[in-house]
């Protein structure tokens, strides 16, 4: 498991706040936004990258930076990871679903590498294996549909406080590419303005290859 450490609930400022939508039976809120993507799709495009991966890694780049994304219940009580990685929903030849899971890396190059091994051992397998792991950020892409809300299906007994990320539809708005971007994380251990803090980190993510 990756680095972590336990939070001590004695001095924690969100320890009120914890126990109250911890007790909630749907503990979730969330938000749906519209991004602008064009300098990380043609980035992608120009260097032949999963353009999937690609959003997924400036997601996990960004979470990174905030600590509350970082931040997990694990057996009823908080813990905060050093570093979280990916658990992502794949399509299959055969119309199902499966789930890939692997481990996030600075460089965008063998993130993208190691990922695309995971997702296509996915769709070649038959099972639904998903590893009970706590220390990532569910992932999910609809490239068919410029959603303006969605919502998940969820096991409300387990307790799981991973954020999930669902990308949409990318379209042209004049010189400009754009996507839905949902976004939805337990409110016992993240607020509005962090959910605010992460986009605006995502969003210089993806500017941040028009210089690359």
């Amino acid at each position: 498991m990756e680095a972590c450490r336990k939070i001590d609930l004695t001095t924690w400022p969100r320890t009120a706040l914890f126990h109250f939508f911890h007790s909630f039976s749907e503990p979730f809120h969330g938000v749906c936004i519209r991004m602008d993507c064009t300098e990380a799709f043609a980035y992608a495009k120009a260097k032949n990258l999963s353009i999937f991966l690609t959003q997924v890694h400036c997601a996990l780049t960004a979470a990174q930076h905030v600590q509350n994304f970082r931040t997990r219940i694990l057996d009823g009580e908080p813990w905060e990871f050093e570093r979280i990685n990916a658990g992502c929903a794949i399509g299959r030849p055969n119309g199902t679903i499966g789930f890939a899971h692997y481990p996030y890396h600075d460089d965008l190059h063998e993130f993208v590498r190691v990922g695309s091994l995971a997702i296509e051992q996915s769709r070649i397998s038959n099972d639904l294996e998903r590893p009970p792991a706590q220390n990532l950020i569910r992932f999910s892409s609809l490239p068919w549909l410029d959603f303006t809300s969605i919502s998940h299906a969820r096991n409300y007994g387990a307790d799981d406080s991973a954020p999930r990320i669902t990308f949409g539809k990318i379209t042209d708005n004049e010189d400009r590419k754009t996507l839905p971007v949902s976004i939805h994380v337990h409110h016992g251990l993240v607020d509005g303005s962090h959910v605010g803090e992460f986009v605006d980190l995502l969003q210089l993510r993806f500017n941040s290859f028009g210089a690359a």
